[in-house]
């Protein structure tokens, strides 16, 4: 049963019992899978539907399957050469056969997860930096082009030896489960590498125990990529026991074996990975996956609240874009079974954690949570006061400092209750000195040589809240994608009439941020915003970060030294949608000015141009993350 967490003084007094490294927590995540499946053999662990339909053919592993695939899949990725220091990577929608070779692969050596909408390219690049010696990934099916992608990347990384392919057929039932073969897709990519068929592979070697020994020290045993960069992502590195720490968290104040988590979140994302599926396995719970694309699956939303009902979920993980469509749907089932829902990855806005709430009866607990630290540092409190905009309580064990940095990492201060800085964090998720496997990346990362610099600034409240106000970094965060804004400002200054060009990610109520660029022309040149967008978008590599807007100013803000001043740029971004999304509401007033609040960040305030029905103007600013005020006086 997990133990209550209804505030900081929980979390505190959980440390309080013994350090970290006196806890009695496994030692590998197959200990943890073994414990598990020793405890609750027959419980449900893993479920998996491939369409969704409520009603449609899913395939269920209790923990004693999962236990004993996991055990069969670290055995073959060690008969194919795979080695403690040795790299399996997956390029898979989410399937019971992702969860397997998500926990062998790091069983048996370094498991890399790979998002399959990246470009071939970045797959490829991925795949040469981990020097990845096998890849599992889909036999050729219809409506998925993964195998095509999957043999091109391939084709171009050297290091890869095996091919490993999981078809997905058997989640089908008669008559679908006919045709497909009569319409699976060929795959006319040519490479060096043999291919092998997953399932069949796995069959050959023993379920029952491991055909090596796991070494009885910590070790590295994922690679996941950050997303979302020009050229090849950077790659950081988990350890065994920061996988641990993340399901003991879950384990410890979240979940135990009675609760059923739905988690329509990929497989490659950390989220999904560790504060979900390593607490499942430390708590029993049982995880449910639907459809191989998750939220972007055909049907999903409009059948989720059906989904929540077939399999009596207590907990939701969700993300706000996800908590903003399923609002678009009405509740059509019985979903008395949840108590919460859980978001990460992009900030919450309020109005749509009011809407929720009234929608189901239950609220958000929002987190924080990322890729560079094994991914949890806080959450609001599942049985307490939650404070609808912060990203809650700093979780046991986890140091959050709010600083003040030098670029080598030297501090110069910490900062005051509600004085806002940057977000550095040690916790044992936290890989001290080498985050990154590229050593040069990890220069200037840490602050004090263990706190490692998030990138986030934020603010600590008087209640020991943590709250984030924006970024020290430059990403783009949409729907909890990241986007580097160098890819966009490079494809802009490819045109002749360019000069300079900020890309930034303005306010969205769906997706919480959307790129969009402004651009300074050179003297004399002439280019309208249509043009340069039609220019940019055939050599931007995502087409999730192809601008949504273009604007040509006369000139750009700049720093005394040249640079694009950034913060002036979204501070005409916030004024623009806003002032939109205002005339479009019929709501008599306009934002004067965007200023940088000392708590708040960027805070849009609003002047009257007449009567203003307040409440319909909350409901409509409150589809957005930054905040806004009235104009004092």
């Amino acid at each position: 049963m997990a133990t209550k967490f209804r505030n900081l003084e929980d979390c505190r007094a959980a440390e309080a019992l013994m350090p970290w490294a006196k806890r009695d927590v496994p030692q590998s995540v197959h200990h943890a899978l073994l414990r598990c499946s020793e405890r609750f053999p027959s419980r449900n662990a893993v479920s998996f539907q491939l369409l969704s339909d409520p009603k449609s053919k899913a395939e269920t592993l209790s923990w004693s399957d999962l236990a004993g695939q996991v055990t069969r899949a670290a055995n073959m990725f060690r008969s194919l050469g795979i080695g403690e220091g040795d790299v399996v990577a997956f390029l898979l929608p989410n399937a019971n056969e992702t969860v397997v070779t998500l926990l062998g692969g790091m069983t048996a050596g370094i498991v890399n997860p790979i998002n399959p909408l990246l470009d071939v390219e970045q797959i490829a690049g991925i795949l040469n930096e981990t020097k990845a010696k096998v890849l599992v990934t889909l036999k050729p099916f219809p409506k998925t082009d993964v195998a095509q992608k999957a043999a091109q990347a391939v084709a171009f990384a050297p290091s890869v030896k095996t091919v490993l392919e999981v078809d997905l057929l058997h989640y089908l039932s008669p008559p679908k489960s006919w045709i497909v073969p009569l319409v699976r897709p060929k795959n006319p990519v040519r490479h060096h590498a043999r291919v092998l068929s997953f399932a069949a592979e796995l069959s050959r070697h023993p379920s029952d125990q491991l055909s090596f020994e796991e070494p009885p020290q910590d070790r590295v045993a994922a690679y996941f990529h950050t997303g979302g960069t020009t050229g090849t992502p950077k790659v950081a590195q988990h350890t065994m026991q920061g996988m641990i720490y993340n399901g003991w968290l879950g384990q410890e104040l979240i979940f135990d074996e009675t609760d059923v988590l739905i988690c329509p979140l990929p497989l490659f994302h950390v989220f999904a990975c560790y504060p979900i599926l390593m607490s499942a396995i430390q708590a029993g719970s049982h995880v449910v996956f639907p459809t191989p694309a998750g939220y972007r699956g055909d049907g999903v939303f409009d059948n989720f609240w059906k989904l929540i009902e077939r399999w009596g979920v207590t907990f939701l993980i969700t993300v706000p874009t996800a908590l903003s469509a399923l609002m678009q749907r009405p509740v059509d089932a019985d979903v008395s079974s949840l108590k919460t829902a859980i978001s990460g990855s992009a900030p919450l806005p309020l109005e749509l954690y009011r809407r929720f709430e009234e929608s189901t009866g239950v609220q958000v607990a929002e987190g924080y949570g990322l890729t560079e630290a094994t991914c949890m540092v806080s959450c609001n409190p599942i049985d307490g006061d939650k404070k609808v905009g912060s990203v809650g309580i700093p979780l046991p064990y986890c140091d959050v400092r709010i600083l003040h940095c030098t670029e080598d990492g030297t501090i110069d201060r910490t900062c005051d209750v509600d004085e806002v800085g940057e977000i550095c964090v040690a916790n044992p998720g936290v890989v001290d000195g080498s985050t990154y496997t590229e050593t040069a990346k990890n220069i200037g990362l840490f602050a004090d040589t263990r706190f490692l610099r998030t990138g986030d600034l934020g603010r600590i409240d008087e209640d020991g809240y943590l709250w984030i106000t924006g970024r020290r970094k430059d990403l783009i965060i949409r729907g909890g994608h990241n986007i580097d804004p160098a890819e966009i400002e490079e494809a802009l200054m490819g045109h002749d009439a360019v000069a300079f060009v900020g890309a930034i990610g303005q306010p969205d109520a769906r997706t919480g941020e959307l790129p969009c660029a402004y651009v300074e022309l050179v003297e004399g040149a002439k280019a309208s915003p249509a043009e340069l967008l039609e220019f940019c978008s055939g050599r931007i590599h995502e087409r999730a970060a192809i601008p949504k807007y273009v604007e040509v100013l006369a000139e750009l803000p700049k720093t005394a030294v040249g640079k694009v001043f950034k913060p002036d740029l979204r501070k005409l971004a916030i004024t623009r949608v806003y002032d939109a999304a205002l005339a479009g509401a019929d709501l008599h007033a306009h934002v004067a000015e965007v200023v940088d609040d000392k708590k708040l960040g960027l805070t849009a305030i609003l002047v009257r141009d007449g009567e203003v029905d307040e409440a319909r103007l909350s409901h409509v600013l409150g589809d957005f993350t930054r905040p806004w005020r009235w104009q004092e006086g």
